[in-house]
């Protein structure tokens, strides 16, 4: 199983749902695009927080804003080619920002899932907002034909949100990661084995 992680916006705990979930199942993680490089990348990030195998990035660029943009100002052209996603089961893959985001000045991420033909996990917050984002980000992934695998949610519990965006969406509500005090290996597996059902991810 390959997997794809994205998200309804940038910040919203996708890194660290992609770490729990690249550790629940085993998993070989990767980030075809990292944008800025000050701090632990998030590649770095999810080997520590899952002890995955993580695999180096197509591109890594400097500056922390949309990998077009990051691209262009290190002067860096990405090749839609070497961003596809390499012969490994299970794998998990991270997207960056929401789904519209744009990898080139032509191609959006979810254009990019749409090539992959993978299924697709929208990791959402529960705070305010998280309706409309998330189900614009589902329409935006339906119009390509991406397949989606369902819903995580991050943060405190919002139980009408989250059944709004299940429902409205026609979607798989799959759990919610809440947002941990001590955020470590331990931790996160803990907290992620209580919040999904593996074969969720697996069927």
């Amino acid at each position: 199983m390959r997997i794809v992680v994205t998200g309804t916006d940038t910040d919203i705990g996708k890194t660290v749902f992609a770490a729990g979930l690249a550790g629940a199942l085993g998993a070989t993680y990767w980030k075809p695009v990292q944008s800025g490089l000050e701090g632990a990348s998030d590649t770095e990030r999810v080997a520590a927080l899952s002890g995955a195998t993580a695999l180096a990035e197509a591109y890594r660029l400097n500056t922390p804003c949309s990998p077009h943009l990051a691209a262009e100002i290190d002067g860096v052209t990405i090749d839609p080619a070497r961003l596809d996603p390499p012969a490994i089961d299970p794998l998990v893959i991270e997207g960056a920002g929401g789904v519209l985001v744009p990898v080139t000045r032509e191609l959006l991420y979810a254009d990019l899932f749409a090539r992959w033909r993978l299924p697709v996990v929208l990791v959402a917050r529960t705070a305010l907002g998280t309706i409309n984002h998330s189900l614009l980000s589902i329409e935006a992934l339906r119009a390509r034909g991406v397949p989606i695998l369902g819903v995580a949610f991050v943060g405190t519990a919002n139980e009408d949100s989250e059944a709004t965006i299940a429902a409205i969406g026609g979607v798989r509500r799959l759990g919610r990661l809440p947002v941990l005090d001590t955020l470590d290996r331990p931790t996160l597996a803990a907290a992620f084995a209580q919040a999904f059902t593996r074969t969720d991810f697996t069927a």
